[in-house]
């Protein structure tokens, strides 16, 4: 089964610094509350070059800066929850 969604997150020292651990366990958690984990493809890279807009997540080809532990829920039910 291919995946139908791509989630990458920078684990960059920078974006790491700003929280992206946090945020990581966060989306891994999230993935699998909602039963995604084989729907969605999730991995890191070491850094997107956006140093000064992170910490850096990225779906599909949409690429969100500035994401915190408040806000990366918010990101995320775009994509996954069904109103």
């Amino acid at each position: 089964m291919v995946p139908a969604h791509n989630i990458t997150i920078c684990l960059g020292s920078s974006c790491f610094s700003r929280g992206n651990k946090s945020i990581l366990d966060i989306v891994k958690n999230y993935l699998k509350q909602h039963q995604l984990e084989s729907s969605v493809f999730f991995s890191g890279e070491l850094c997107t070059g956006l140093c000064e807009e992170g910490p850096v997540l990225k779906i599909d080809d949409a690429v969100f800066k500035g994401v915190t532990t408040e806000n990366v829920y918010e990101i995320l039910n775009r994509f996954f929850v069904e109103e």
